[in-house]
């Protein structure tokens, strides 16, 4: 009798990068699973991020849509980041824009954002991304919005390989000496996801303690809704 009543395995429907925290969709059968994986890749799934970043995005609110790419970075320690690989720059002689070749490996790349809140020197913003690029939230915001998420030591620099520099401010809200800094940890939250399964299934997920922690520490006020 006991052993009929093992539990069946549940199936991944999709990933989240191992230092983000969140909701994560298993399904109880394969089939599901499968239905489930199709709406993820055909981007059917509305998925809402929250982050905490070092800085205040200008403009608030808008759309970061840059295609990415994964480059060697060539420092004293050798190692590969994803960046962005923008099709238009700046000319330095005359400041017109120009259109860049572009590169054949690079992702298009779309994640609209929104500040929620802002309080020492740090902000906390709602994401939503439209693409599913491998780091994609986190470039746009480091690159793109000069705004890296909070303890992402890995994106707050290009070149080296060294723990986040945080304003005086936040670090005297956290509590924190600089050269502790690279214990705190990613500020990523999934946070909301909304599937289309005839009905809609909206799954939500409180941020963990340590986010929470955070966030009364830098006196950003979580929004009600």
């Amino acid at each position: 009798m006991l052993e009929n009543m093992k539990a069946e395995p549940l199936h991944l429907c999709h990933r989240l990068d191992k230092e983000t925290t969140g909701v994560m969709v298993l399904a109880r059968s394969k089939e599901a699973a499968e239905k489930i994986r199709l709406l993820f890749k055909t981007r059917q799934v509305e998925k809402i991020y929250w982050a905490i970043v070092l800085g205040d995005p200008d403009p608030v609110e808008g759309v970061v849509e840059i295609p990415i790419v994964e480059k060697e970075v060539q420092s004293h320690q050798s190692h590969y980041k994803m960046t962005l690989a923008p099709n238009y720059r700046l000319c330095p002689e005359d400041g017109k824009v120009m259109k860049i070749r572009r590169n054949r490996n690079a992702e298009r790349a779309v994640t609209r954002f929104r500040r929620l809140a802002s309080a020492s020197a740090c902000s906390l913003l709602e994401l939503q991304p439209i693409t599913g690029v491998k780091h994609q939230i986190r470039v746009h915001l480091a690159y793109g919005l000069g705004c890296p998420i909070l303890g992402d030591h890995k994106y707050s620099h290009w070149s080296k390989l060294a723990p986040q520099k945080l304003p005086e401010l936040t670090l005297r809200r956290l509590k924190l000496e600089q050269s502790k800094a690279r214990h705190l940890p990613l500020h990523l939250h999934a946070h909301r996801l909304c599937l289309p399964l005839g009905q809609p299934l909206d799954f939500v997920c409180k941020p963990p303690l340590f986010f929470q922690k955070t966030l009364r520490k830098l006196e950003l006020d979580i929004p009600k809704d």
